[in-house]
C-alpha cells in the first residue's frame, strides 16, 4: 500500500481531542463547605491518578479519526494479479467476425481510439496504427498477451518502427491494394533576372529532364503555383522576391551574389551542404531565410566550370533536394512486426477510498451506538 498524499497524515494530530475530552469529563467533584470541619487540622490531600472509564468508546473515536486521516492521505494498493486472457485487436477494414470465428473466450477489440469491443462498430479516425498500438501496450497489464490483426500492405507508417514492452503475435491479413508508386513531384522552375546564357541552357536541360517541357522565359515576377525560384543575376534579389522567400519560398541562386548584397544579409543561419558527389565535393548548399530556403551552387552553372551537371544522376539528385519525395506510408506488414524493449507499463493501483469510507461509516455507527446506549444514559 502507498499514499498519494502523505501530508494527509497530519490530521492524526486530532487524536488528542478525544483524549482531552475524556479526561476533562472526569472532574465531577464540587467543593462543599462544612462547618464542623473548620477546626480540624489540615492533612495531606489524597492523590488521584488518571483513569479512563469508557476505554472502548475512546478507542473507537481514536480509530475513527485515524481512519479519516488515512482517507485524506489517499491510500492505494499497488500490484495485483495480471489478466492472463489474451487481448486481440483487429484493424478497422478487416472482417472481425470472420477472424474471431468461434473464439468467445478472448478479449476482442477494434484497433481504434478507445479500443471498443468487436461487437461495437469503431468510430472513423485518422490515428495511425503505430500510435494506437503504443497506447494499448501501456494500457494493458504487463503480463497480458497481445494478438494484432493488421492489413497487408500496412498503411499509416511513421518514421520509427514500432517498439513495445511485450512480444506481440503479429498476424498480417493480405488485402488487394492498388500498387501506386510514390513518384516525387517534378520541380517547376521560375527564372528571374538576367544571367549567363550557358546557365540558361543547363536549366532548360534540367527542366526537360524533369517535366519534358522547356523552360519558361525569364521574368522578374514573384514565383507562384509552388514553383522554385531561380535568380540568374548577381544583383540582389528584388524586395518582392525577398519577401516571398522569407514567407516560405525556395530560391536557387545561379550566380554568386555581390558582396554586401541585401539578400545575402537577410539570413542568419549558416550555409549547410545538401548535395555532394561521390568523392564528397560540394555540389549544392542552402541556408534558412525566415520560413524559406536559399540555395546556391559553388561555381557557375556550366559544364566547363561545373562538370557535375553532366553526370547522369545529377538531375535526379537535384530534383530530390528541390522537391523531396514523400515519405512512404505503405509497407509490408510482416516487416513491421513490433520490436521489444519499450518501458513496461506501470501497474494500475487500486483505490482504497470506497473501502475506507465504508469502514468510517461502520465505525461512526458503532461509536454512536455506544455513546447513546441505555447503560450510559443510566450512569449518574
Amino acid at each position: 500500500m502507498s499514499l498519494l498524499f502523505p501530508l494527509g497524515l497530519l490530521a492524526l494530530a486530532t487524536l488528542l481531542v478525544p483524549l482531552l475530552i475524556h479526561l476533562a469529563r472526569r472532574q465531577h467533584e464540587v467543593p462543599l463547605d462544612f462547618a464542623a470541619l473548620r477546626w480540624l487540622q489540615a492533612r495531606v490531600r489524597p492523590r488521584s491518578r488518571v483513569r479512563i472509564d469508557e476505554w472502548l468508546l475512546l478507542a473507537l473515536r481514536l480509530l475513527l479519526l485515524a481512519t479519516l486521516a488515512l482517507l485524506l492521505a489517499q491510500p492505494v494498493l499497488q500490484g495485483g494479479t495480471a489478466d492472463v486472457r489474451p487481448v486481440t485487436v483487429v484493424a478497422p477494414g478487416l472482417d472481425g467476425a470472420a477472424l474471431r470465428g468461434a473464439d468467445d473466450e478472448g478479449d476482442w477489440r477494434w484497433l481504434a481510439p478507445g479500443f471498443p469491443p468487436l461487437q461495437q462498430p469503431p468510430a472513423a479516425s485518422e490515428v495511425a496504427f503505430a500510435s494506437l498500438l503504443r497506447e494499448l501496450d501501456q494500457t494493458l497489464p504487463a503480463g497480458t498477451p497481445l494478438v494484432v490483426h493488421l492489413p497487408d500492405p500496412l498503411p499509416g507508417l511513421d518514421g520509427e518502427r514500432i517498439r513495445l514492452s511485450r512480444t506481440v503475435q503479429w498476424r498480417p491479413q493480405p488485402l488487394p491494394v492498388a500498387t501506386a508508386g510514390t513518384v516525387p513531384e517534378a520541380p517547376r522552375l521560375h527564372v528571374g533576372g538576367n544571367g549567363d546564357p550557358a546557365a540558361l541552357r543547363v536549366l532548360d536541360a534540367l527542366q526537360r529532364a524533369w517535366t519534358g517541357s522547356p523552360l519558361s522565359a525569364a521574368t522578374d515576377d514573384v514565383p507562384a503555383d509552388g514553383r522554385i525560384g531561380v535568380w540568374l543575376a548577381a544583383a540582389p534579389l528584388p524586395p518582392a522576391w525577398q519577401a516571398w522567400l522569407a514567407e516560405g519560398g525556395s530560391v536557387l541562386r545561379v550566380a554568386a551574389p555581390q558582396p554586401g548584397s541585401a539578400d545575402a544579409g537577410t539570413a542568419t543561419s549558416p550555409w549547410l551542404p545538401v548535395l555532394r558527389d561521390a568523392q564528397g565535393a560540394l555540389l549544392l548548399e542552402q541556408r534558412r531565410v525566415g520560413r524559406g530556403r536559399l540555395l546556391r551552387f559553388p561555381a557557375a552553372l556550366s559544364t566547363a566550370a561545373f562538370p557535375a551537371v553532366a553526370d547522369d544522376d545529377f538531375p535526379r539528385r537535384l530534383r530530390d533536394v528541390l522537391t523531396p519525395p514523400p515519405v512512404p506510408t505503405l509497407g509490408v506488414a510482416a516487416d513491421q512486426a513490433p520490436l521489444t524493449g519499450a518501458a513496461a507499463p506501470l501497474p494500475r493501483p487500486r483505490d482504497l477510498a470506497p473501502w475506507m469510507l465504508l469502514a468510517i461509516v461502520l465505525l461512526f455507527a458503532l461509536e454512536r451506538w455506544l455513546a447513546t446506549s441505555a447503560r450510559r444514559r443510566s450512569t449518574p
